[in-house]
């Protein structure tokens, strides 16, 4: 269709130099003005080529300037031809073509560059930016950030620990709980070991709770991962579909999401952390719960499960005695406190 409207220009403009040509001069030079509407033509292809390619500002710009400088070049011209200055037909003609033609192509040149510089009409924006500067901006209220979410893990839905943390209220956050999940609790619930099964059945019991909670909005997914055998690794992935961070108690899950750039929360982790500080000196009340393993020892237990190992104490089993403590270590199962008993609660036993 181009291809068309181009010939059809070209044949165009040939056909109306010859004649002008034709009239002006007579058909002598008749076939110039073939050439010249040739010449023509093929300029104007090019320059349409090139506009089609330019941004809007700078065609508006060129047009405004061509219209401008044909405006001056024929002002310039008009003596010439209308008072018949120069007295020669030939004359007029040529240095009207040539002053349109030189005066129009400077304007078309201005008139692009000075379009390209403005940069989106930067006056219309000028004028918006000042409009903009004399009435202050109204405050559209900042969204909070969307919080990630969390995938559950089936170990910390079996500890339990995790409805009573959403209890507190210092948990608020989606939960997603996968279809692969809650499959592996119903097999563990109707496991023949009765141990098993009674995990398994809290760990639907523990969901249960947790969407009973107004706080908490708990989603089942059926997203599932079938090329992946294991839970852990299916766990993994879903996260990274979900861009959330995984909950559990699994050590080895926590390694493996984090080398898979997974975001991890430990219970365990939050469980230490939430033990009270206890330092070397300080005193402590506890009941001597069993013998420990060196002689004489006596083995108590913190609210929290921490145990506490007291030195000399065998002899107070099934009391409840004062302590002082003497150190204590941080193992990968938990921190364990050794202490004594305390001098002057041994001084008043013996009296």
């Amino acid at each position: 269709m181009f291809l068309v409207m181009r010939l059809l220009l070209i044949l165009f403009a040939s056909a109306s130099g010859y004649f002008i040509i034709l009239q002006i001069v007579g058909p002598k030079l008749a076939y110039a003005g073939i050439v010249s509407g040739l010449l023509i033509a093929v300029m104007a292809i090019l320059f349409e080529a090139r506009v089609r390619k330019a941004p809007l500002r700078i065609v508006a710009g060129g047009a405004i300037g061509l219209i401008a400088g044909l405006v001056v070049a024929n002002l310039l011209t008009y003596p010439l031809t209308s008072l018949s200055i120069l007295n020669d037909r030939y004359l007029e003609l040529a240095a009207y073509l040539f002053t349109n033609s030189v005066i129009g192509y400077i304007g078309l040149s201005i008139g692009m560059k000075k379009g390209d510089e403005l940069e989106g009409f930067s006056l219309i924006r000028h004028h918006k930016d000042v409009s903009a500067a004399q009435e202050p901006p109204a405050r559209s209220p900042v969204p909070p950030p969307e919080n990630p979410g969390l995938v559950l893990d089936t170990s910390v839905i079996i500890d339990g620990r995790i409805a009573e943390v959403c209890d507190t209220g210092f948990l608020e956050s989606k939960i997603t709980v996968p279809q692969f999940v809650l499959h592996e609790l119903q097999y563990i619930a109707d496991s023949s070991d009765p141990v098993k099964r009674t995990r398994g059945k809290r760990g639907l019991d523990i969901l249960k709770q947790i969407q009973s909670n107004t706080r908490m909005k708990i989603l089942i997914t059926d997203r599932d991962f079938p090329a992946i055998r294991e839970v852990d690794s299916k766990l993994v992935a879903l996260a990274q579909e979900l861009g959330a961070r995984i909950l559990t108690n699994d050590s080895n899950l926590h390694k493996i999401a984090e080398l898979q750039g997974v975001e991890v929360l430990n219970m365990n982790k939050l469980a230490t952390a939430m033990k009270p500080v206890v330092l070397p000196g300080e005193i402590m009340t506890i009941q001597v719960l069993k013998e420990g393993k060196e002689h004489g020892q006596g083995v108590g237990y913190l609210e929290d499960g921490t145990m506490v190992v007291i030195d000399n104490a065998r002899d107070h089993l099934g009391k409840t005695i004062d302590v002082s403590i003497t150190s204590v270590l941080q193992t990968t199962g938990g921190r364990m406190i050794f202490s004594k008993v305390r001098d002057d609660f041994k001084k008043a036993v013996y009296q």
